[in-house]
């Protein structure tokens, strides 16, 4: 099924989730530069990409639920999408939280907003993949004759054949 959210002839919301993905995940990769470097700088600007994040990962949900609210009922890729959408607003909640502890004090966040993050990440890992599955093997938002009930790509190949 293709996307019913569209700019130019392409998929809004595969546009738009480079965004929160990569900040998100910068924000984590610069906490743990100031671990090990006892730089405060970068903490403080890891607390401004991760509030980015926040705006752009709520920015890009819109979108995406307009595209899952497209996806017939009983399919794997609504089963898909369901888990995907939901475990982005946890990704995104989790965030926030950690955001929301920083605020205070950027340059030196608690180990809770720490950790709050990390786990944003380690979901979020999870919840891409699911995005992926949802474009790459299914062909939800980019393809009219999508299978929308395809095999899980972990299966090997001859599992699928039988």
């Amino acid at each position: 099924m293709e996307s019913r959210a569209k700019v130019l002839g392409h998929p809004l919301h595969q546009m738009l989730i480079v965004f929160p993905l990569g900040l998100l995940a910068t924000s984590n990769i610069f906490d743990a530069i100031a671990a090990a470097t006892d730089n405060e700088k970068w903490s403080e600007t890891g607390h401004y990409m991760m509030g980015a994040g926040v705006v752009s990962g709520l920015t890009a949900a819109l979108p995406g639920l307009i595209d899952f609210l497209a996806i017939p009922a009983g399919t794997r890729a609504k089963r898909i999408g369901l888990v995907h959408g939901v475990g982005n607003v946890a990704v995104t909640g989790l965030y926030a939280a950690s955001w929301l502890l920083r605020r205070d004090d950027p340059r030196m966040p608690s180990r809770a907003a720490v950790g709050l993050a990390a786990a944003g990440g380690a979901l979020a890992l999870f919840t891409g993949w699911l995005g992926g599955e949802l474009v790459n093997r299914l062909g939800v938002g980019v393809d009219d004759n999508a299978h929308l009930n395809a095999p899980n790509s972990l299966r090997r190949e001859r599992e699928i054949a039988a």
